[in-house]
Parts: structure tokens; C-alpha cells; sequence
């Protein structure tokens, strides 16, 4: 990474609309951040081999609640919603988990629509609905994405203004997330085919383009035709909508990074498209992301991010190389990369308190301790 990728702290890099992440950056350096996790489901999940979040169809749908408890409540000998066991690496869940707890960040979890409820403290948004796959064509009740967008610029604006002088981590958990964001983008038009990131090792771009095609033939119109809410309706997710409203509304008070890899790039390019209908500060929004995801060999994170209205990126330098763990070693070699929020609160950690490596890797470290000393299987990867 050339040197002026860089702004005062080496651990963020800045990829694209560098004044903008440069300017945010020096804004909220040493400003206590509030962590949001928005979980939602995609039946799109449940097609074998979509995921790496989970090794079966059945593990994929407690990922979400999984996850959620290990944020909140950290391991236990008998957590009501395991990790699901997964192939290599451990849960992007135990990254954010050390940032939020490391440094008392405040949490808040919402329920987007999801098929069990979460066993911890939660906001219900009683509006949300589980996606049917993005092959039907028919992913959400257009009503439930207008209730979830209008639930998102209320929570929007009562948590910018309670941050005000802050900024919030909005992260995510929605297994196959990344499939239902490309179907979106590709309804509005965009030719991202084959750039996409995914949990897996390898990305399997045949697979989403496939089920892709499949919903959008379901519903055949040409993308002059599409409007973001004809999108999300036919082949999109319930959380996207909500972080739509969410991040436009608080916009107006505090920062907004955007906590994680494609997924954020198509929550970006929506924001982009409604801006004339729903205005919103761009200089106050930014994605954030890990190295992991900008690295990826097998997607295009930063060709994506010019092939739609680029946002403005940047991205925490973070290594495991120095880990004494397996589990984390994996990370280098492209297992995993990001999730709920992960690659945010890494960059929240270098800003708030000033974590640097070695500081950070120790509390990762201890947290995966934490989980062997209490024979809890390890985190699986999200």
C-alpha cells in the first residue's frame, strides 16, 4: 500500500474518495462510537453451498442469532445459540466482540426479520419479514420493505441525535447477504458479476449469477424500470432497506460507517440513487472494511467499488500473521475476512482508544482463550 494510502494512524488505509474518509477520520478520531447490528434472513441461506456461514442449510439459520449472543453475552459452556460449526476459522463475532467489550462501546441489535428470536437484549422491529430465496423473484412483501425502510430513518434519527458528536458502526449479519446485495445491484443495472466477495475460500460468482438470473427473469424489466424498493422487493433482504433509512436519517447528526465489504458497496449505491427523494450528508458516511475483504483474490472489492457510485472507503491494516493461533492464522489465507461488523470495529478501536496491532491482537487473543478455557467449541466462521 503506497504511504499516501495512509492518515495518521497506520493501521487505516484509505482506498477511494480519500478527502471524504481522511476528513471523517479526523473528525471522529477519539470519539466513542455505538456499535448497531442489523440481522436479517434470506432463504437464498438455505441453498446448499451459498455459505460458508455455517457447513448445512440448518446451521445457516442460527448463524444470525449465534451471533448476536456472542457479541452480547461472550462465550458460554451453554450458549443458547452455538456457533454453528463451519470449515475453517473462527466467527468475525469474536473480533467485534473484543473491540466493543475491550472499550465499553455501547451495543444495540436489531431484528430484521429472522426465524428465531435472539435469546439476548434486542430491538424487534416488528415490521421485518424473512426473504423468500432470490431465485423466486419475490424476496419480501413490498409493504414490509417500505415499513423496514420508515423504522430505519426513525431509529436513524433517534440514535444520530444521541450520538450526535459520535458516529455509529452499522454492521450486519445476514448469511448469503452477499448474494442478495449483487442481485440488487444487478436489477438497478450494474454489471458486478464475477466481483463480489463471500464468506467462502473461493467465491462461487456461477452460483449467485445463476440463482440471480433466475429472480430477475421472474420478474422481467429492464433497469430504467427498477426502483430500489422494486429491487429489495423482488431479490433483495430485510436489512437492507432498514440500514437504508437508518443511515440516511443519522446522516444528518453523526458519522456513519458502514461496517463491511459488498454489501455496504450496494447499501452505498441505493443511498446514491434515492439521494434527490431522501437527502442525505455524504461527507458524514463512509464504509469501513478489512484488509481481508480489500485483498480478497477471488473477488474485486475495489473494481466493484468503481464499477457503481464510489463510496468512500478505507479499511483497518489489522494482521493475524503474528497470532500463535490456527484459528486465526487462517484469516492471512482468505478464510473469512469479515462479518457483523468486524472490519468497523477494528477501525473504531485505532480511533477511539488508539489499539494498535499488538494491543489489538492481544485482546483477540484473550477472547479465543476465554472460549477454550471454558471448553465452548471455538467461534466458527461467519
Amino acid at each position: 500500500m503506497p504511504l499516501d494510502s495512509y492518515h495518521s494512524y497506520p493501521l487505516i488505509a484509505h482506498h477511494s474518495n480519500t478527502g471524504i474518509t481522511q476528513q471523517w477520520q479526523r473528525r471522529y478520531q477519539g470519539q466513542r462510537p455505538c456499535y448497531i447490528c442489523v440481522l436479517g434472513f434470506t432463504e437464498t441461506a438455505l441453498v446448499t453451498g451459498i455459505s460458508a456461514a455455517g457447513n448445512s442449510p440448518q446451521a445457516r439459520i442460527m448463524t444470525a442469532v449465534a451471533d448476536a449472543e456472542f457479541i452480547y453475552e461472550g462465550p458460554s459452556s451453554v450458549p443458547q445459540y452455538p456457533l454453528p460449526p463451519l470449515t475453517a476459522g473462527v466467527s468475525p463475532a469474536l473480533l467485534t466482540r473484543a473491540v466493543i467489550t475491550g472499550q465499553t462501546l455501547p451495543v444495540y441489535l436489531f431484528n430484521a426479520g429472522l426465524p428465531h428470536t435472539p435469546s439476548v437484549p434486542h430491538i424487534d422491529l416488528g415490521c421485518g419479514a424473512i426473504a423468500r430465496c432470490v431465485s423466486s423473484g419475490q424476496a419480501l412483501p413490498p409493504d414490509s420493505v417500505r415499513s423496514l425502510f420508515n423504522a430505519g430513518l426513525k431509529w436513524g434519527e433517534t440514535l444520530g441525535r444521541r450520538f450526535a458528536h459520535s458516529y455509529l458502526i452499522i454492521g450486519e449479519c445476514v448469511v448469503a447477504g452477499t448474494t442478495t446485495a449483487q442481485a440488487v445491484l444487478t436489477a438497478l443495472g450494474f454489471n458486478v458479476a464475477g466481483l463480489m466477495g463471500s464468506s467462502h475460500l473461493t467465491c462461487n460468482h456461477d452460483q449467485k449469477a445463476a440463482l440471480i438470473k433466475t429472480g430477475l427473469m421472474a420478474k422481467p424489466l429492464d433497469s430504467e424500470q427498477w426502483s430500489i424498493w422494486d429491487a429489495i422487493a423482488a431479490v433483495g433482504d430485510p436489512m437492507q432497506p432498514f440500514v437504508l433509512g437508518m443511515t440516511i436519517a443519522a446522516s444528518h447528526h453523526s458519522g456513519v460507517l458502514l461496517a463491511g465489504g459488498s454489501q455496504m458497496i450496494a447499501i452505498y449505491t441505493m443511498l446514491q440513487k434515492l439521494g434527490h427523494q431522501y437527502p442525505w450528508n455524504l461527507n458524514n458516511v463512509v464504509i469501513g472494511t478489512t484488509q481481508w475483504i480489500v485483498k480478497d483474490a477471488t473477488s474485486k472489492f475495489l473494481t466493484l467499488a468503481h464499477t457503481v457510485p464510489t463510496p468512500p472507503i478505507m479499511s483497518s491494516q489489522f494482521s493475524f500473521k503474528q497470532s500463535r493461533y490456527q484459528q486465526f492464522n487462517l484469516f492471512e489465507q482468505g478464510y473469512v475476512k469479515e462479518g457483523v461488523g468486524a472490519g468497523g470495529c477494528l477501525i473504531a478501536g485505532h480511533l477511539y482508544q488508539s489499539w494498535q496491532q499488538a494491543q489489538t491482537l492481544n485482546a483477540m487473543e484473550a477472547l479465543l482463550e476465554s472460549c477454550l478455557q471454558i471448553s465452548a467449541p471455538p467461534p466458527t466462521a461467519q
